[in-house]
């Protein structure tokens, strides 16, 4: 009987569910992907039934279920946090200690009432702490026999930031930082700071951040302020923050508004204020104090353990501007970092650890990883499409040669078309890497405008990503080693850089925004970088082909590739959600599998209810 371990994460946010079989990574999927919920931290329902069914393994065959982190440790942190603070925070505790009392206080008999849907028997149920889960994540499927491992988010049961190290199958936690004291959560107060919603909105801050100035007095003095009054950062990276200016440790803000407004000079910004040259300024600043302490974390880890290989996991893993910084600063040579770096790479890591350490199985790494390219998801047969066409009476061309559809496709591309692409399994974690995936041309000046307001409706500053066959990275790019996830953000080559003309820095941001860089604009951010990813033609080849044939019709084989998502949902799992998602927006290609759906032949589907609006706030 095989050995398979199922892992769960679940009632926080971005649950999810992971299967390992024999200590191969079967399937994973996020539970939003099913309900169409975005970020949703319901018991991971659809997930644990998709993975069990693509393994082939009847519940009551597994040899254990791990659940991510360790309830009660995270309620003896809440009622620690709540009697030290006391008697502030007194409405939070009223709001979240009930529901801790009635329901997560009891997660074991939880877990067993909603797992016995799939079976009767008395599977072992294991409870790992939170950030084991994630450095287990980063190191059993690192190419790496040995390296050290470094978690970051914003908090788990105590422990916000951990230095491990593993060997083998062997994981050692060296230090930690423990609450309040957080980088992540000192990014998230200002991730709501500026305007954005916390768990959803970092990367938005993120992609803001390169539009403030850096040689500004006052991007200097934002970030003199933090490192001054709002956390105490030392040589090892660790940091104390100062708990007068935030709230989120006993109340239901993140921060104090008033002392923020008297530090920084002004008040927070809502959702739909217009972003000022202060607020870029200030996104960029606490970005710099983020790269500076994640630096210093990683030289901590390298004197602590010795290693020359370095793993990644825990939501700030996902910063990859830091990403990128932290691979320039040569601190390792090895370098490899969770995709699915948040909570929902914890049920992954979760299972990981049943396998190695309750089980004993020995660990073999794998090249270039043990990940599958992130392609852990479902896929769906061609019968799937023919029924969609049926349903809604769509018109669709099926193709029975590959080749000449990537020729199709490539050119659509490259005459200005938007296509929605949809192939094979679909990515485990955050990012679209080929087979949920929107596509442009990244030559054309005007895509990055196109793709944002009229496909994506979200705000018009953000970047795209490039894809690029791993074989050309250096062509475009300066980097020399594959980047997979779209997890690094690097330089443009500086031979295909535009020089920005006279008084740029102090023209409005759209003006900023729309001049092009690059002779690929529609993927150079505003201060000549871009987060790419590159393909392997072995991991993804019908994407790669796409990109081969651009570079046969145009002479460059990079492409825009963005989620296949709106504002407001879930990257799309389904043939179905695929369609919908293509009639509610401007896009005006769709390829599933070999079909290629053309928005002029849907034309008599305009105006039906069934592809509504449904996008809202992200």
């Amino acid at each position: 009987m095989p050995d398979a371990i199922l892992g769960i994460s679940a009632f926080y946010h971005d649950s999810a569910a992971a299967l390992v079989v024999d200590g191969r990574i079967i399937a994973a999927a996020q539970e939003e992907r099913f309900t169409r919920r975005k970020h949703d931290p319901g018991f991971p329902r659809h997930a644990v039934s998709y993975v069990l069914r693509e393994g082939g393994i009847p519940y009551d065959e597994l040899s254990a279920v791990v659940f991510y982190d360790k309830p009660f440790l995270k309620f003896e942190r809440l009622l620690e946090t709540y009697h030290a603070f006391a008697p502030k925070g007194y409405r939070s505790f009223l709001t979240s200690i009930p529901v801790w009392i009635k329901e997560k206080m009891f997660m074991k008999r939880m877990l067993r009432e909603e797992l016995a849907q799939f079976g009767t028997g008395k599977v072992p149920l294991l409870f790992p702490e939170h950030h084991l889960s994630h450095a287990a994540s980063a190191f059993y499927p690192s190419p790496f026999q040995e390296a050290a491992i470094l978690t970051i988010d914003g908090v788990g049961e105590w422990a916000t930031t951990t230095i491990g190290h593993g060997q083998g199958r062997d994981i050692r936690i060296l230090r930690e930082l423990h609450f309040p004291h957080s980088v992540g959560l000192l990014y998230s107060a200002f991730t709501w700071y500026l305007g954005f919603r916390v768990n959803s909105g970092e990367y938005k801050l993120m992609g803001l951040a390169p539009y403030g100035l850096a040689q500004d007095p006052q991007t200097k003095a934002f970030a003199d302020i933090i490192r001054r009054e709002l956390c105490d950062i030392r040589e090892d990276g660790s940091l104390l923050l100062n708990m007068r200016y935030f709230r989120f440790a006993t109340g239901l803000r993140m921060c104090d508004d008033r002392r923020w407004t008297d530090l920084f000079g002004m008040p927070p910004r809502k959702e739909s204020d217009p972003l000022r040259q202060d607020h870029m300024n200030l996104a960029l600043a606490i970005q710099q104090v983020t790269e500076e302490i994640v630096l210093l974390l990683a030289a901590t880890a390298r004197r602590l353990t010795g290693s020359s290989n370095l793993v990644m996991a825990g939501g700030v893993a996902l910063n990859s501007v830091a990403n990128g910084k932290l691979l320039q600063s040569g601190i390792f040579d090895g370098f490899w970092i969770q995709p699915a770096a948040g909570d929902a790479g914890g049920a992954l890591g979760a299972a990981l650890l049943g396998g190695h350490l309750w089980e004993g199985r020995d660990r073999r790494p794998q090249q270039p990883d043990a990940m599958n390219a992130a392609l852990l998801g479902p896929s769906f047969p061609p019968e799937e499409t023919e029924s969609l066409l049926r349903r809604y009476g769509a018109q669709a061309k099926k193709f029975e040669e590959f080749n000449e559809l990537a020729r199709t496709v490539a050119q659509k591309i490259a005459d200005g078309a938007v296509v929605g692409w949809f192939q094979g399994r679909m990515e485990f974690g955050p990012r679209a890497l080929g087979n949920r995936s929107i596509l442009g041309d990244a030559r054309n000046p005007g895509m990055q405008k196109k793709m944002n307001l009229k496909i994506k409706y979200r705000e018009g500053f953000r970047p795209f990503a490039p894809s690029v066959p791993e074989e050309d990275v250096a062509r475009y790019f300066e980097l020399s080693t594959p980047s997979p996830y779209m997890l690094l953000v690097v330089p443009v080559d500086r031979q295909r850089c535009i020089p920005l003309p006279e008084g740029y820095d102090r023209k409005e941001l759209y003006e900023r925004l729309y001049f092009g860089r690059s002779d690929i604009p529609a993927v150079t951010h505003i201060d000549y970088s871009a987060r790419l990813q590159s393909v392997n033609r072995r991991d993804n080849p019908r994407y790669w082909q796409v990109m081969k044939e651009m570079e046969r019709l145009t002479g460059t084989s990079v492409i825009v590739n963005t989620s296949f998502n709106v504002r407001g949902e879930p990257i799309v799992c389904t043939p179905d959600d695929a369609f919908r998602c293509f009639m509610r927006t401007e896009m005006d290609f769709l390829v599933i599998g070999d079909y290629l759906f053309d928005k002029a032949s849907q034309a008599h589907l305009a105006g039906d209810p069934r592809f509504g609006e449904v996008f809202g706030p992200d």
